[in-house]
Order: C-alpha cells, then structure tokens, then sequence
C-alpha cells in the first residue's frame, strides 16, 4: 500500500475473515474525510493525507455497524485505540 494505514484494523471473528465480512458488506473503497478502507485489503483503514482523529473513528464505526447489520457479527478492533 502506498498510503500510510492502521495496519491490520480488525480482528478475524471465529471461522471467518474480517476483510471478507468487510469487502462482502460493500465497504472497499469508502471514505470519511481523509480516511479509507483500502480497497487491495479492506482490513486495512489508510490515511490519505488529511484523516483526523474523528475521521478514523467514524469509518472504524461505520464498520462495525454495517458488518453487524449484514451479517449479525461484531467485529473488535486489533489496534489499540489511545484517547
């Protein structure tokens, strides 16, 4: 990846892959202000140059909301999230 990113951003939930839920939810790609999943590997939020603190927050967010919608699992964060 070219940008800067979280890393590997999730955790696999029990017998399935965080970037499978995540890519089957429709979620490659989207961005909230400076932040985007990555679309190579959606299990990888990258900062596009401009990503605030809120920004990350809002797409680790949206994702966990739309993957438990989809499909009835709470993904947990891999990263250490510091206030």
């Amino acid at each position: 990846m070219d940008k800067p990113s979280l890393g590997s951003t999730f955790k696999n939930p029990k017998g399935d892959f965080a970037a499978r839920l995540i890519s089957e939810a429709g979620l490659k790609g989207r961005k909230i202000g400076g932040a985007q999943i990555a679309e190579k590997h959606p299990n990888f939020v990258l900062n596009l140059g401009e990503a605030s603190f809120q920004d990350i927050l809002d797409i680790l967010n949206l994702v966990k909301t739309t993957v438990k919608e989809a499909f009835g699992v709470q993904l947990e964060e891999e990263i250490i999230i510091i206030r």
